[in-house]
C-alpha cells in the first residue's frame, strides 16, 4: 500500500465528477467543497462561488509572517473530470482509485484531481508547519472539460492580482523528465460558407462551362496555405521566434517522424518531421476540420451549387486573432473564383498565450524543480489551446504550467493513471516553488 497520501486523495478520486453529465451536477459541486475543505484545513478560507451556473472554488491561504508584505502565488487546478466511457475498456472501477505496479489508478489521476492535491497538499504542510512564505490563492474550476471559460471571466474580472502563477495540469517529456510549457497556441475557427448559382447542375450539360461549388472552395482554401506546406507569409506575422533556452529543451524531445508515426500519422510534406516541433508550438497552423458539398457518397453526376467548411486556424504565439482573423477572411476571398459567393463566419476564438522564459517565476521554478527532481526542467510550448494562460499573461502574472502526467498516462481515456511515486514527489516539487517564490 502506498504512503498516507492514499487515503485522502482517493475520497477525492472517487467523487464522480463528469461536467459533461447534468446528472453528475452536484458531483461537481461535491469535489469543489472538498478543495474548499482542504484549504481550510490549511487555515486558509475557501467558498464555493456559483459564477452563472458553474462551481469555482475561490479560497486562500495566507503566508505565515508578513502576509500583508508578502508575494502572492496563485494556484489554478481542475476538480470535473472526462467521463470514463467505455466502462468495459477500464481494468478497475475508474472511481475506486487503485494502486497496481507502478500506477494509481483512476479516472482524474492525472486529469486533474491528482495534480491539484499535489499543490494543496504542499500548501498546507507549509501552512500547518508555520512556514508558508507566501500567500496562495486557490481559482479552480469544475469545468474545464466542457469548456473552462468561467474561470477565464472571473481572472479577467478579478482586480487583485498575483505575483505569480502555478498550474499542475501537464507532464513529463518522460519519465523523470519533467518540462515547463511557456506558451499556448490560440486558436480562430472559422464556417465558410460558398455558393456559385442557383442549383445544382447536370454535369453533362454544363460541367466544364459552369462555377463548381467544390471546385471553387478548393481554390479558396489554396489560398491560405504556401508552396512549400507552411501557410501564407501574411498569416505567420507576429509570431514570437522561441529562445536558445526553448530550442534546447525541444532537442530532448522523441523525434518528430516518431511522434506521427506514433499516432499512424503521414507527413505534411518533406520537412514536416524535421520542423515538427516548430511547427507544432511556434508557427501558425491552418487545418480544413470537415467540408459538405455534393455527394460523395451516391453516384450522382452534378456540379454542387453549395459548398461549406469548418476551418481552424492555430495562432502562434505573439499573434493576436483580431489581426490574423481578417486577414484569413481577406485571402480566402482573392482566391476564390469570380463568380463565387462566399460568406466566412468567425464562429469561436481564443487568443495564444506566451510566458517569458527569462521571467523570475519561472526560473525561480527551475530551479526549484532540479533541487527536488535532480534535473532541471525543459522549457517547452504547448500547440494545443488554454485560454486561461493568456488570461493570466495579460495581467502581467508569469505562469508555471508543468506537471507529473506520462504519454502513457490515458488521460481521457480509459484506465488512466499516474505514478504512484511522483504523488510524494509533485507535492515536494510544489512545496518547493512555494519556499522559492518568498524572492517574487
Amino acid at each position: 500500500m502506498p504512503e498516507q497520501w492514499f487515503d485522502e486523495l482517493a475520497e477525492f478520486l472517487r467523487i464522480p465528477s463528469m461536467s459533461a453529465d447534468p446528472a453528475h451536477a452536484e458531483d461537481v459541486k461535491r469535489a469543489g467543497e472538498w478543495v474548499c475543505a482542504r484549504i481550510g484545513e490549511a487555515g486558509g478560507e475557501c467558498e464555493l462561488v456559483d459564477w452563472h451556473g458553474q462551481p469555482l472554488a475561490i479560497g486562500e491561504v495566507r503566508a505565515s509572517t508578513d502576509a500583508d508584505g508578502a508575494p502572492t502565488v496563485l494556484c489554478y487546478g481542475h476538480f470535473d473530470v472526462q467521463p470514463p466511457d467505455p466502462l468495459e475498456l477500464w481494468e478497475s472501477d475508474p472511481f475506486e482509485p487503485e494502486v497496481r505496479g507502478d500506477y494509481l489508478y483512476a479516472r482524474g489521476a492525472v486529469d486533474d484531481k491528482g495534480q491539484l492535491y499535489m499543490l494543496l497538499a504542499a500548501a498546507r504542510e507549509l501552512a500547518q508547519a508555520g512556514t508558508l512564505p507566501v500567500n496562495v490563492r486557490f481559482c479552480c474550476d469544475g469545468e474545464e472539460e466542457t469548456g473552462g471559460h468561467s474561470i477565464v471571466e472571473f481572472l479577467e474580472q478579478d482586480e487583485r492580482g498575483a505575483d505569480a502563477a502555478i498550474i499542475f495540469d501537464s507532464g513529463m517529456i518522460r519519465r523523470d523528465l519533467p518540462a515547463f510549457n511557456v506558451a499556448t497556441r490560440g486558436i480562430a475557427y472559422f464556417h465558410v460558407t460558398l455558393r456559385t448559382g442557383d442549383r445544382d447542375l447536370h454535369s453533362g450539360m454544363y460541367g466544364g462551362a459552369a462555377l463548381n461549388a467544390a471546385h471553387a472552395l478548393i481554390k479558396a482554401l489554396g489560398g491560405l496555405i504556401a508552396h512549400d506546406g507552411t501557410l501564407a507569409d501574411e498569416l505567420r506575422v507576429g509570431r514570437a521566434e522561441p529562445t536558445d533556452e526553448e530550442l534546447a529543451g525541444w532537442r530532448a524531445l522523441p523525434a518528430g517522424a516518431d511522434e506521427l508515426a506514433d499516432q499512424g500519422a503521414r507527413p505534411k510534406d518533406g520537412r514536416a518531421s524535421d520542423d515538427f516541433y516548430l511547427r507544432t508550438f511556434a508557427e501558425p497552423a491552418i487545418d480544413v476540420n470537415g467540408i459538405a458539398t455534393g455527394s460523395p457518397v451516391l453516384q450522382k453526376t452534378v456540379l454542387p451549387v453549395q459548398a461549406v467548411a469548418n476551418v481552424s486556424m492555430r495562432l502562434a504565439p505573439g499573434q493576436s486573432v483580431d489581426e490574423v482573423a481578417p486577414v484569413v477572411e481577406r485571402l480566402l476571398r482573392e482566391a476564390a473564383p469570380d463568380g463565387a459567393e462566399l460568406d466566412v463566419e468567425l464562429w469561436s476564438a481564443a487568443p495564444p498565450g506566451l510566458v517569458p522564459p527569462g521571467s523570475k517565476a519561472i526560473q525561480l521554478g527551475l530551479d526549484a524543480f532540479e533541487q527536488v527532481l535532480g534535473v532541471r526542467p525543459a522549457l517547452i510550448r504547448s500547440g494545443g489551446t488554454l485560454p486561461i494562460v493568456p488570461a493570466l499573461a495579460d495581467k502581467g502574472i508569469a505562469t508555471v504550467i508543468t506537471g507529473f502526467g506520462l504519454p502513457d498516462s490515458n488521460i481521457h481515456s480509459p484506465n488512466e493513471r499516474l505514478v504512484a511515486r511522483y504523488v510524494p514527489l509533485g507535492i515536494a516539487a510544489a512545496r518547493e516553488l512555494f519556499l522559492a517564490y518568498r524572492e517574487l
